[in-house]
């Protein structure tokens, strides 16, 4: 097992996760972010299998990484929230590098 230094959270700015009927900017520090995906919380349960495009940027450079990803799970209830797994699809290898970066495991 190798170690590597995680990018703390204060250099991403907004995170922005949008469907079709779904838009939420959330705090980065709301997301938890995953080599193959994200979490987050919602107020508002998100079905599975709903198609999302997720923005994640640095504050440290102009870098971006854009993709769309599919709901995996929604767990909770209406009075504590909403917990979102989402998968990442058809992440290109330049985005898939950057995240590698910004992720937690």
């Amino acid at each position: 097992m190798s170690a590597r230094k995680i990018q703390p959270l204060s250099v991403l700015q907004p995170v922005t996760i949008q469907s079709r009927q779904t838009r939420l900017t959330l705090a980065p520090d709301e997301v938890r972010i995953h080599r193959n995906g994200v979490e987050f919380c919602s107020d508002t349960p998100i079905a599975p299998w709903t198609e999302m495009t997720v923005v994640l940027q640095s504050s440290r450079d102009s870098g971006k990484v854009n993709s769309t990803g599919v709901v995996v799970a929604c767990t909770g209830n209406r009075h504590s929230g909403y917990t979102v797994s989402m998968i990442f699809t058809g992440l290109s290898k330049q985005s898939q590098a950057r995240l590698n970066l910004l992720a937690y495991s």
